[in-house]
């Protein structure tokens, strides 16, 4: 679990863009490839400990694995009126 808050900054803008761009019709490969190169420039920055970044990647990973993240919630029809 992320606890650091500039690392839950990041989280965020990482799974905020993931569903973002499976909206446009990305898909799960290029989406990798985009928290791969993430994570890695997070790395070559220096923006926040290595220990942290693992942790991030961790959890990013799971965010993108979990299909449920990706569904489009779908309204119900009322057909019951009085």
């Amino acid at each position: 679990m992320l606890q650091d808050a500039r690392t839950i900054r990041y989280y965020q803008r990482i799974t905020d863009t993931l569903v973002d761009y499976w909206h446009k019709g990305y898909r799960s490969d290029e989406l990798r490839l985009y928290l791969e190169g993430y994570i890695t420039s997070l790395r070559h920055s220096g923006a926040i400990e290595s220990y942290l970044i693992n942790q991030l990647e961790q959890e990013s990973l799971r965010f993108l694995y979990d299909t449920s993240n990706f569904v489009v919630a779908q309204p119900e029809v009322e057909t019951d009126y009085y």
